[in-house]
């Protein structure tokens, strides 16, 4: 996290319609902040989710191996899954 705290020597430029620009200031005062650190914020956020599965994460021993059980595992039928898997969608 010390690289999102570090000093803001950089700029990102973003264009938006008129609506989007006034929904963002209206968000940012609700929030109590500029709409920079309003959609910095958010951004910052989004980023972190959509890297989330893509993170380094550690387990302890055991932890390691009930997560390797896990995958050994032999796989538990779901009927309802291949059903759904097999019907066509209602968007067909």
């Amino acid at each position: 996290m010390s690289t999102l705290s570090a000093a803001k020597t950089e700029r990102i430029d973003v264009r938006a319609s008129a609506t989007v620009k006034q929904l963002l200031q209206e968000a940012a005062r609700s929030c109590h902040k500029n709409v920079s650190e309003f959609l910095l914020d958010a951004g910052i956020v989004a980023a972190n989710q959509a890297l989330a599965d893509r993170r380094h994460f550690v387990l302890t021993e055991e932890q390691w191996e009930a997560f390797q059980h896990a995958l050994d595992a032999p796989t538990q039928p779901m009927p309802r899954l291949k059903r759904l898997m097999t019907e066509p969608s209602i968007l067909e």
